[in-house]
């Protein structure tokens, strides 16, 4: 893709007319023009000022293509959990703030009540080759010290993730269970039933 048509499309994409990009780039609105009707290149300084202005890199301005998804946004995080000895699946909110490939996690809801053993947690997930998903989480409520680590498999459109995490429990045994990330609750809980479903072996 030519940077005049990067141009274009991202402008259109953001919302964004001539003169708001030229606005916030800090050039001319003419200059603007010609840059999309590809009658000239902006010089380098100009370049890395309308990349930021679109929320772009330099390179994807230059048409390089990106190649790193970007998972930021509101999901749903299902888990296989165990409480005296009985399988519990929940299902909560989760917030993702993806910068590079770092991705920050925190809860927007407990999923089940605190007396059911529901808590807040954060953590973060480093992304490996737009499919493989690792890192760690940590309760952020009250007295709770759960924490531990996660892993995931990305769905090819990037949609949901399968996984498993492996933590600490209340009375320090180490435990483990099916994971499951989605776009939406559903989602989320379908992986679940999926990942059971295809086990080789105990869940725990």
């Amino acid at each position: 893709m030519e940077m005049a048509e990067v141009l274009r499309h991202r402008r259109s994409e953001l919302g964004m007319s001539q003169a708001d990009l030229a606005a916030a780039a800090g050039v001319d609105k003419r200059q603007i023009r010609r840059y999309e009707a590809g009658e000239q290149q902006p010089v380098l300084s100009v370049a890395v000022s309308i990349a930021n202005a679109l929320k772009i890199s330099v390179g994807e301005l230059a048409g390089i293509p990106s190649h790193r998804i970007n998972l930021s946004g509101d999901w749903w995080a299902s888990w296989q959990t165990f409480k005296d000895g009985e399988e519990v699946i929940t299902a909560q909110e989760v917030q993702f703030r993806q910068q590079g490939d770092v991705i920050s996690v925190q809860t927007a809801t407990r999923g089940i009540d605190v007396e059911d053993g529901g808590y807040h947690w954060r953590g973060e997930l480093r992304i490996w080759d737009n499919e493989i998903l690792m890192g760690w989480y940590a309760a952020d409520d009250g007295s709770v010290r759960s924490k531990g680590t996660m892993y995931f498999v990305l769905h090819p459109h990037g949609f949901r993730m399968a996984g498993r995490w492996v933590g600490v429990s209340y009375d320090g045994k180490i435990i483990t269970g099916w994971g499951g990330m989605g776009r939406s609750e559903s989602e989320a809980r379908e992986t679940i039933s999926g990942l059971k479903k295809d086990q080789i072996g105990p869940a725990a």
